[in-house]
């Protein structure tokens, strides 16, 4: 078992990112041809929902987004390609899966949820919040 420090949080989108990606993934969407649950989350059918911000900013670390093509290697491999994806960077540079697609698509659109997954998910691999400066 892994232990360590969580410095950050990495949303992995089942999309990519491109102007012609994000087109694509909209009008799919739209038809029922593709479906991302992170996208559900966080964004409604243009921007990021009021609802996901407030979640996000109440977590005690950063959680930055990155879609298909745009992912950084480390988290690609970290993921092994799947999305979408959590992953949670450690104080070591250790990557580690949080949450993958079942875990997503069982937060059924909520913000909440996912915060709730993401705690548990880090509390079950005995990964550690930043503790608060004296």
């Amino acid at each position: 078992m892994v232990s360590g420090e969580i410095t950050r949080l990495i949303g992995v989108y089942d999309a990519d990112g491109s102007l012609l990606g994000e087109l694509s993934y909209f009008l799919r969407a739209r038809v029922g041809r593709t479906h991302c649950a992170l996208c559900d989350i966080t964004h409604g059918r243009v921007r990021e929902r009021p609802a996901w911000r407030a979640s996000r900013d109440r977590l005690p670390v950063p959680f930055v987004t990155f879609h298909r093509d745009d992912q950084p290697a480390e988290i690609r491999r970290a993921a092994g390609g799947a999305a979408p994806a959590v992953i949670a960077e450690t104080a070591s540079g250790e990557h580690l899966v949080l949450l993958g697609r079942a875990d997503l698509e069982g937060c059924a659109g909520s913000s909440d949820r996912l915060v709730d997954a993401v705690e548990a998910a880090a509390k079950a691999r005995a990964l550690r919040w930043p503790t608060a400066a004296a």
